[in-house]
């Protein structure tokens, strides 16, 4: 039984496949949510895209709440794709091979089959600052 435990351990901790994963850019992003560019942003649920990172950014704010924004890059994390991904209902679309990923589950695939994730960005909101930066 103990062995059982052990190999289902194993198993279940395996990321041999993640290192292949495309890893953030330097990036250190600073803007204004009063920005006009930016005014969808302000509200639950809407999002805006910025320029940087290696495609372009979507920042995205989840609720509302000063800790509530999610910043990605629209880079297709299968790296073979040179159209950044698309946003439509809180999902990011690789439009090579229609893969999915969640913004509201840190980039996660929805497609089955695809295993990295869509490159998150640290972002930080202080009055009406936000700074988009690698974690």
């Amino acid at each position: 039984m103990l062995l059982v435990c052990f190999c289902f351990f194993i198993n279940c901790s395996d990321t041999t496949n993640l290192t292949n994963c495309i890893r953030s850019v330097n990036l250190s992003f600073n803007t204004d949510l009063n920005n006009p560019s930016l005014i969808n942003a302000q509200t639950p649920g809407g999002f805006a895209e910025l320029p940087g990172g290696i495609k372009g950014i979507l920042l995205f704010n989840k609720n509302g709440f000063d800790n509530g924004f999610v910043a990605f890059d629209r880079l297709c994390p299968q790296n073979k794709c040179v159209t950044p991904m698309t946003f439509k209902n809180r999902l990011l679309k690789c439009v090579c091979h229609e893969s999915t990923y969640s913004v509201d589950f840190g980039g996660a695939p929805q497609t089955d089959g695809f295993e990295c994730p869509a490159i998150e960005y640290r972002v930080t909101k202080n009055g009406s600052s936000i700074r988009i930066s690698n974690f």
